[in-house]
């Protein structure tokens, strides 16, 4: 039996998914492994009857280039106890996998390396390989290396802000720009920076003093000063929020 590979996502979708599973698929093709899709993130290792897909070029070839992702993904987070009651160890030993390729986030990485350990401990040793997809580019990579996430996110966002800081333009309004980030100004910074931003507003920024709405209006507002007195009536603000990503005018 050829030794086989299998690949998941985890947590939430950012562009160049398919660009990542399907290069990392090829390359194992071309040196003779068998290539797995999971379907579901790590809730399929912990299910009876997990979908699974084999790989092949084409299907790699036609995919890679597509956005979205075309593995399901899952923010599922195994327990200890879906450890030792519910991980599908069969599914390793009848499809001779030696190797578990995780693409996601902090938690897809802890994860991978919980699932190494037990493994080991049940005496089937694999090897994991992770690629930080992570949008916040909050992970500490060596050299400084922005996650791929990151840098397609913020391809896409500067795409996105342009437009919107013609309207502003255009129109000679205000208009606010919202990016994710949790509390890592990366993705905001790298879009206002990307895009001239008149103001960018970045959690960083707070690292002595709390953050709070009227502070972040009064910055707002101080730009929109600064701009008026040099004759420029419009522009754009970014800034970073929890959770979600929004555009709206002001």
């Amino acid at each position: 039996m050829k030794d086989s590979i299998i690949i998941l996502c985890g947590g939430g979708p950012a562009p160049g998914m398919n660009t990542v599973v399907f290069s990392v698929a090829k390359t194992f093709l071309a040196n003779g492994y068998r290539v797995i899709g999971l379907h579901g993130g790590y809730s399929g290792l912990f299910s009876k009857n997990p979908r699974i897909e084999d790989i092949d070029f084409f299907k790699a070839d036609a995919y890679f280039n597509r956005g979205g992702s075309y593995l399901q993904m899952s923010r599922f987070k195994p327990t200890d106890a879906d450890f030792e009651e519910n991980f599908n160890l069969a599914l390793f030993k009848d499809n001779n996998i030696k190797l578990l390729v995780t693409v996601g986030g902090d938690d897809t990485a802890s994860t991978a390396n919980r699932i190494a350990k037990f493994l080991e401990a049940k005496k089937y040793a694999i090897a994991n390989i992770h690629v930080p997809k992570t949008i916040d580019n909050d992970l500490p990579l060596p050299d400084n290396t922005p996650t791929f996430g990151f840098n397609s996110a913020k391809n896409e966002g500067a795409h996105l802000a342009r437009t919107v800081y013609e309207d502003a333009r255009t129109s000679g309004n205000w208009l606010l720009i919202s990016a994710m980030g949790r509390s890592a100004g990366h993705l905001a910074l790298g879009i206002g920076e990307a895009t001239h931003c008149p103001m960018t507003i970045i959690p960083e920024m707070f690292n002595k003093t709390a953050i709070s709405l009227d502070k972040i209006v009064k910055l707002a507002l101080s730009t929109i000063i600064k701009r008026k007195i040099l004759g420029i009536p419009s522009g754009t603000v970014r800034e970073y929020v929890t959770a979600s990503a929004l555009f709206c005018s002001s």
